[in-house]
């Protein structure tokens, strides 16, 4: 090898198995070499790639970090590299390997040059050495009912705090997916990598610390853009999505009714189609068979097909239910009964009030995104004045666009609220934050012109005092969704706006209220 590199004045490299096989032969140039694609050498749970990589180097110099790039991103039993002296003979062979835990801010070993004849180092103990170490790490980090591993990260320009917030917002929706959470990483940006979003160097120590925490799952509290996904993931195989995957996730397994399914599909392959994206040999995979030879659709383009003629049909399927809910709707306003719709952050306790007003029982967990279906339910007043009450979708800071736009129809029966009874928990450190997210939401949807009553909820898990000034400062009524006897005062509220409120149906074009959003 090292003869050969001198002659060419190339790098060379050699990846070899543990059976000590070549499995690839690598030329580059007189800098580095290229890694093909290792993709059918998976690295498993606490396991290494199985490949070792030996290359010379032409300037004498030991592992680079370029190297050490590679060692890392690629989970490889070992990286080498052979230096020569003058006359293009070898001479020292320098390498490294990860380790099972970092040491000093380092999360892997240079071992000491070896010379050419001193080459028994057990290579083969040590890569199963290693491996048992992480498989013991990663089966300690085993979660109950086979959760899914995750490491979290964010690459933000906001503040500390504010990226510490929505990092534990981030945290929540993922246990909310059973997933678990194996660590967590913010880096602070001035600018954000508008290619990368994050570095290679702070990505190597990602990969490393999923490998050591037995992690295959990397979520992103940013939307990552299509050219960002394929850069990740072209630099590592460990799975990679964004905090929009998750809700979509989230919305998918919640979902129970015919509506519900169809509406949060239609968001998945909305967000899905931009990113379809060919990888490898999958570009030019052609269709074969009869009528499929010549040039014919790429795999890739089959599949984008596909994911159109599939939204096309899904949007055909929801506009006979649409015109169903239309036709409620109408119903409803002919009977002259006024609406309330409930509304509110994620998990603020939106169906444990219409299950306590209403004595219903609509599902109430302590989860994000419990209920995605509406409910309306119709409650007397302590006057006699009759009111449908109806529970809707909790919203969340940066509400994906495909999901406002899937459940249009049911956001849509907002506009048709008499009042909107704002369930904020006052339990949650956040809160503040949340009522700015709700509020903008609704500023958007152009519902904010509707009366709002602020339900101050989780009262009982707040002090009394802090509860008193809450609602002084806020505007609200406290109370605990769960406690009848807590929403005397809460009626009262309610039947006064309801005699003040006019019929605003009319007021709020539905057209209008998505236009901002298309």
């Amino acid at each position: 090898m090292c003869r050969l590199s001198f002659e060419i004045r190339r790098q060379i490299g050699v990846l070899i198995d543990r059976r000590g096989r070549t499995a690839y032969v690598v030329v580059g140039d007189h800098q580095q070499i290229v890694i093909p694609n290792l993709e059918k050498y998976r690295s498993g749970e606490g396991r290494l790639k199985g490949l070792r990589c030996v290359h010379t180097h032409l300037q004498h110099e030991p592992l680079t970090r370029d190297d050490l790039m590679d060692l890392a991103l690629l989970n490889l039993d070992l990286m080498a590299a052979i230096t020569m002296d003058r006359d293009g003979k070898a001479d020292r062979i320098h390498a490294a390997h990860l380790l099972p835990e970092g040491i000093g801010g380092e999360n892997w070993e240079i071992l000491s040059p070896l010379d050419i004849g001193k080459l028994d180092i057990d290579c083969q103990g040590l890569i199963r050495s290693l491996e048992s170490e992480l498989a013991s790490k990663a089966g300690a980090q085993k979660v109950k009912r086979k959760w899914e591993l995750a490491v979290l990260i964010s690459v933000t320009t906001a503040a500390k705090h504010l990226a510490e917030d929505s990092m534990a917002e981030l945290a929540e929706l993922a246990e909310s997916c059973r997933i678990a959470i194996a660590g967590s990483v913010i880096q602070h940006r001035r600018r954000v990598d508008p290619r990368f979003l994050i570095g290679e160097g702070k990505l190597s120590e990602l990969v490393i610390l999923a490998l050591q925490r037995g992690a295959d799952l990397l979520i992103f509290d940013q939307e990552l853009n299509p050219s960002q996904v394929r850069t990740i993931t072209d630099l590592t195989e460990l799975r990679v999505i964004d905090r929009t995957q998750l809700i979509l996730d989230i919305f998918a397994q919640r979902a129970r009714s015919r509506e519900g399914k169809i509406q949060v599909e239609l968001a998945q392959l909305k967000y899905l189609l931009p990113r379809l994206m060919g990888k490898g040999t999958a570009m030019s995979r052609l269709t074969g068979g009869i009528g499929g030879r010549g040039p014919g659709e790429t795999k890739l383009e089959i599949d984008r097909r596909r994911v159109r003629d599939r939204i096309a049909h899904l949007e055909k399927l929801l506009v006979p239910i649409q015109k169903q809910r239309m036709q409620r709707r109408a119903k409803r306003n002919k009977k002259g009964l006024p609406i309330i719709s409930i509304i509110g952050y994620t998990n603020a306790g939106k169906s444990t009030l219409i299950n306590t007003l209403t004595r219903s029982s609509v599902v109430a967990e302590r989860r994000l995104f419990a209920t995605l279906d509406p409910t309306s339910r119709r409650k007397r007043l302590p006057r006699d004045a009759e009111v449908i009450i109806t529970d809707t979708v909790g919203f969340i800071r940066e509400l994906p666009r495909e999901l406002i736009t899937a459940f249009r129809a049911t956001l849509e029966e907002l506009a048709d609220a008499d009042m909107l009874l704002h369930v904020i928990d006052i339990s949650n450190p956040r809160f503040p934050d949340q009522i700015q997210s709700v509020e903008r939401i609704l500023e958007n949807l152009h519902l904010d012109h509707i009366p709002t009553l602020r339900v101050l909820n989780k009262q009982d898990l707040v002090n009394p005092m802090t509860v008193r000034k809450l609602a002084r400062k806020w505007g609200g009524i406290p109370v605990s969704a769960g406690d009848e006897q807590t929403l005397d005062t809460l009626l009262d509220k309610m039947e006064i706006h309801i005699r003040r409120a006019k019929r605003c149906s009319s007021g709020a074009d539905p057209a209008k209220t998505f236009a901002a959003l298309a």
